[in-house]
């Protein structure tokens, strides 16, 4: 109960600062549109890098995994590529939301605010 009290004293002390907070807010978002994160697939034959805005900055196809399925050109090595692709994308996506989460808790003090997140634009 006494941790819950302190919680709330917090909150209030963050409520009362609104404009701090909003600016604190705004640097962080800018902040985290610098930051970038990074996952691969099948290896690394397939990696995707994401800023702290969940944006796909760039994906890297290894070149030999590109020579071999030119040579191929089987349409199941395409989905199999095409999967990767998926997966490298979604794992960047899920780093770059635990990244935003904990510079988000840093800035909030510890406080798990629902709906904080959204607030970011995640």
């Amino acid at each position: 109960m006494l941790d819950q009290l302190k919680n709330l004293k917090h909150l209030a002390g963050l409520l009362g600062n609104a404009d701090e907070l909003k600016e604190k807010f705004e640097q962080l978002q800018a902040e985290l549109e610098r930051m970038e994160v990074d996952a691969d697939a099948g290896a690394g034959a397939v990696r995707v890098i994401v800023n702290g805005k969940m944006r796909v900055l760039r994906v890297e196809l290894d070149p030999a995994m590109i020579a071999t399925i030119a040579g191929a050109g089987a349409e199941a090595d395409r989905e199999m590529v095409e999967d990767l692709i998926a997966s490298a994308t979604n794992a960047a996506i899920a780093r770059a939301q635990d990244m935003m989460r904990d510079h988000m808790s840093q800035l909030a003090g510890g406080l798990n605010l629902p709906g904080l997140d959204q607030l970011m634009g995640g």
